[in-house]
C-alpha cells in the first residue's frame, strides 16, 4: 500500500480499489452458498450407519441439505444444531389420520415443534408419490391444509413450507416438452394441490429421474442424453433428458394457471447395478454431470439453481421394488464412497 501510495494513488483511490477487490472475493463464495445440493436419507438397510454419523458425513462432505421420509426421532436429535436444511416426510400410511385437524396438530407438535429451530426444517411433504389411483389421494390436500394450520398455530409458517412429492408420470405428452399436461386421470388431484401451493407460496416437490424414462424407451432415448453427455442439441433444443423431463412438468403446470410456481427436484439418482443401464460409471457420470448442471436453468426456466436432492445417501440393501432399488446409493453403508463427487 506505502508503495502504491508513493506512485500517486491517494487513499480515496485505495479505499476503492479495495472495496472493489473484496466483491471479487465474495463471489465464488455466493456462488458456493448458491450451489447447495441435497441428498435423501433413506433408511431401508440392515447395514446403515448410525444417525450421528450419517449427520457427521453430510456435514463432512458439504451435503448442506437432506430429505427424510418419516419423523425418526434419531435422526431429529443428530440434526440438532448442523445447520442441515431438512425436508421431512409424512409417511403415505400417515396421510388419512392427518385429514383430522387435532391428529395434525399433535403430528406438528410431536415431531416439528420440539425441534425447531435447533432443527433447520425447509419443507414438510406430506406423501410421496400418490396415485391418483389411490385413494389416498382424495386426502392429500386435507392432510396438507391440517399440517399448514397446525404449522401456522406454532409461528412456523415463515421458515416451513408445505407439500407434496410427485412423478412425472402425472404429465402425458411430454416431448416436446412445451406440449406437457397433466394426464386427464391426475388432474382432479394435481389441481387442489397446485392451488393450495400458490396460496401459500410454497414449491411442487417433483421426483425426476431419467434413468426410468431411459430404460422404459431405449429405442429414443440414447444413454448419452439421459447422462448429460449428448453433443448438440435434439431438434426441441435440448441436450439432456433431464431439462426436458422438467420442462415437461413447468409446461403442465402453466396450463393449470399456475406459471409462476417453483418446483424443487425432490429426488434424482441413477442405480450402479441391478438391472439396463445401471453401472457404476454410468451412475457416477449422471451424478456428477448432474451437480454441475443444476448451477444453471432449463429452457423454460433460465435462471438457476435448481433445488436438488439427490437420491440417495446409502445403498439400501432390504428396500422392496425392482433390484435397481437397493442400488442408488452415494455411499456404501461403511460411509466410503462409491464415487468421487464433490457435492459443492
Amino acid at each position: 500500500m506505502d508503495l502504491l501510495l508513493s506512485r500517486g494513488v491517494n487513499s480515496a483511490m485505495m479505499n476503492a480499489i479495495l472495496f472493489l477487490f473484496g466483491i471479487i472475493l465474495s463471489f465464488p463464495q455466493l456462488q458456493f452458498t448458491e450451489a447447495q445440493i441435497g441428498a435423501c436419507y433413506g433408511r431401508d438397510g440392515n447395514n446403515l450407519p448410525p444417525q450421528q454419523q450419517v449427520i457427521n458425513l453430510y456435514k463432512s462432505k458439504g451435503i448442506t441439505r437432506m430429505r427424510i421420509y418419516d419423523p425418526d426421532e434419531a435422526t431429529l436429535q443428530a440434526l440438532k444444531g448442523s445447520n442441515i436444511e431438512l425436508i421431512l416426510g409424512v409417511p403415505n400410511d400417515k396421510i388419512q389420520s392427518l385429514t383430522d385437524s387435532k391428529t395434525a396438530t399433535n403430528w406438528v407438535n410431536t415431531n416439528v415443534k420440539p425441534y425447531s429451530p435447533s432443527v433447520n426444517f425447509r419443507y414438510i411433504t406430506v406423501g410421496n408419490e400418490i396415485e391418483p389411483s389411490d385413494p389416498l389421494s382424495k386426502n392429500v390436500v386435507t392432510a396438507m391444509q391440517n399440517i399448514q394450520k397446525a404449522i401456522n398455530s406454532a409461528n412456523l409458517q415463515n421458515q416451513i413450507k408445505v407439500s407434496t412429492a410427485i412423478k412425472t408420470d402425472l404429465v402425458t405428452n411430454p416431448y416436446p416438452p412445451n406440449k406437457g399436461v397433466f394426464s386427464d386421470p391426475a388432474l382432479p388431484y394435481i389441481k387442489p394441490i397446485v392451488n393450495f401451493l400458490v396460496q401459500n407460496g410454497a414449491p411442487l416437490l417433483v421426483n425426476v429421474y431419467p434413468y426410468f424414462s431411459y430404460v422404459g424407451n431405449e429405442k429414443s432415448i440414447s444413454l448419452e442424453y439421459a447422462l448429460f453427455t449428448q453433443k448438440g442439441k435434439n431438434d426441441a433444443g435440448y441436450q439432456n433428458l433431464f431439462d426436458a423431463i422438467l420442462d415437461s412438468v413447468y409446461a403442465a403446470l402453466e396450463k393449470v394457471n399456475a406459471p409462476n410456481l417453483k418446483i424443487v427436484v425432490s429426488e434424482s439418482g441413477w442405480p450402479s447395478q441391478g438391472g439396463v443401464g445401471a453401472s457404476d460409471q454410468n451412475a457416477g457420470t449422471y451424478y456428477k454431470n448432474l451437480i454441475n448442471h443444476v448451477k444453471g436453468g432449463t429452457i423454460k426456466r433460465p435462471k438457476g439453481p435448481i433445488e436438488i436432492y439427490l437420491f440417495a445417501m446409502f445403498d439400501e440393501d432390504v428396500k422392496k421394488g425392482a433390484e435397481t432399488e437397493k442400488h442408488f446409493g452415494l455411499f456404501r453403508p461403511d460411509k466410503s464412497p462409491k464415487y468421487q463427487i464433490t457435492f459443492n
